[in-house]
């Protein structure tokens, strides 16, 4: 298979309309990632209906061109103005900022696009190596293992807010959870925290909150500043080379982690980069740096949400099962061209895989090329005087809110909780793991109710290994943060 994707990777570079077509496609996936609240998924989905009709090689080549470079491209405005282009980008903003504000907007730029490219590379060796194995192993977790693995990535929103605000942390990640609980439930369809207002029956959708929280919230903080800081670029936007290989263990333990959460159905991009980031700070030996600049955390991070875009890929050729929203759109686009995916895709389509895991390595290598062309122009954002700035970040949270869904009830929800958590934020209150709520809160309440259903027992979930050794850690994470427990179990 290895041979078959070298010979698509030279037909590829051979042909300058494919070529083009996954420069445009990577630069326009970078400008998309970058602007707050236009995602990949919207991307994907505006270029199936474009692409029909197109070669396969030509259509798979723009979409996962954008594909790549709208997960990289969040990292921009995360690092520049410390509002996430894109939702997998959400915790790449707790260290590439600070590093932007101590003048390391150009270094960290440089460093996130180098992780990125490690991070979709060994996505890719993964989808190629041991799909159906890995896509297999996805298929053992049941529901109350899936229940309590995000149950334990909310109780970790604690690691990654700063000594003393760890309490704070875990209020903000159940606020999240509270917030996503909203609208109709999704197994008896009952409608929960609705008051009986139409217009919440839907629910909130996790992208104008998260503009809300990091763009609105931001812009308010910028502007009522009594005088913007002004930010010196220090150094070069390529990174040494030295320092990448000093690197790289974490980076190949960030695209583990990123691969592996990417291959279990419905996790994204946005949970591989959480996941990447939170086991960088536990097993960092400099845990106080992170969320003040850590370059740790920028790697980990970037690394991780694009390693889960291979990961993403292997349920979805493997078992038709998209591990994210943009892979979901894609399995549209696959569809389209008459490729049915699936355990028979090896027997029917034998050249389909060799041909995407050769489109996938020339956009990554794209993604080097056209990110160097961009961020050059996107890194001067920072010397546009705040009062000009704000306000034009603002109309793009407004437009980018709308334009999801395009309903005005999203813009007032991103309003809403801009101005609410801009209140949270001047308390102290950490954002990052409110996000993390709103993200891992339906899926702890479906799975965890899911599982009742099929066991009615409590104590029966923890009869597996996996399940009693998740509830373990639960614990002891609770029993580590809390003081007044670690008291009460000492004199008891």
């Amino acid at each position: 298979m290895i041979t078959s994707m070298i010979e698509n990777v030279f037909l590829l570079i051979s042909n300058p309309v494919i070529m083009f077509g996954m420069f445009m496609g990577v630069t326009g996936g970078i400008i998309v990632g970058a602007l707050p609240g236009l995602t990949a998924t919207m991307a994907i989905a505006i270029l199936v209906g474009l692409t029909y009709g197109l070669s396969p090689e030509l259509t798979f080549g723009i979409i996962l061109s954008v594909y790549v470079g709208a997960i990289y491209g969040g990292s921009l405005s995360a690092i520049l103005l410390n509002i996430p282009g894109t939702a997998a980008a959400a915790s790449t903003a707790l260290d590439g900022y600070p590093m932007a504000m101590k003048g390391k907007a150009n270094y960290a730029i440089g460093i996130s696009r180098v992780a990125s490219f490690i991070g979709t590379l060994f996505g890719l060796i993964i989808l190629l190596a041991i799909a159906p194995i890995l896509a297999n192993i996805s298929l053992l977790i049941r529901s109350i293992d899936m229940a309590l693995l995000a149950l334990f990535g909310v109780l970790l929103a604690g690691f990654i807010s700063s000594e003393g605000l760890k309490i704070k942390g875990w209020i903000s990640a159940f606020i999240g959870m509270l917030i996503s609980l909203t609208g109709i439930d999704f197994l008896h369809g009952y409608p929960r925290f609705t008051f009986d207002q139409p217009f919440l029956m839907g629910g909130f959708a996790f992208a104008p909150i998260m503009i809300g929280v990091f763009g609105i919230a931001q812009v308010i903080d910028n502007i009522s500043a009594p005088k913007a800081r002004r930010v010196k670029q220090i150094g070069s936007i390529f990174p040494d080379f030295f320092e990448v290989v000093k690197y790289l263990p974490l980076s190949i333990r960030s695209g583990v982690i990123g691969t592996g959460v990417g291959i279990i159905p419905g996790s994204g991009e946005d949970m591989g980069g959480w996941f990447s980031y939170l086991a960088a700070k536990f097993t960092s030996k400099n845990k106080g740096q992170f969320g003040k600049g850590s370059i740790e955390g920028v790697i980990s991070s970037e690394t991780g949400n694009n390693a889960s875009i291979g990961g993403a890929l292997i349920p979805l050729l493997t078992l038709s099962l998209p591990g994210s929203a943009p892979a979901a759109v894609l399995l549209g686009a696959i569809l389209h061209q008459g490729i049915i995916p699936g355990p028979m895709l090896m027997t029917t389509s034998p050249d389909f895989l060799p041909m995407f895991g050769g489109i996938l390595f020339v956009a990554c290598c794209l993604l080097l090329v056209s990110g160097i062309i961009v961020a050059k122009y996107v890194v001067q954002a920072l010397d546009i005087p705040s009062r000009i700035l704000m306000p034009l970040v603002a109309v793009f949270c407004v437009v980018g809110s709308y334009a999801i869904n395009i309903r005005i009830f999203d813009v007032y929800v991103m309003l809403a909780f801009g101005l609410i958590f801009y209140v949270f934020h001047k308390q102290k209150y950490p954002m990052a793991p409110l996000v993390l709520g709103v993200i891992l809160g339906p899926v702890i309440d479906e799975n965890f109710r899911r599982a009742f259903w099929i066991n009615g027992d409590f104590m029966s979930f923890f009869s597996r290994p996996l399940p009693l050794a998740l509830g373990s850690l639960i614990f002891l994470m609770i029993w580590l943060q809390i003081g007044w427990l670690k008291k009460w179990f000492k004199n008891n």
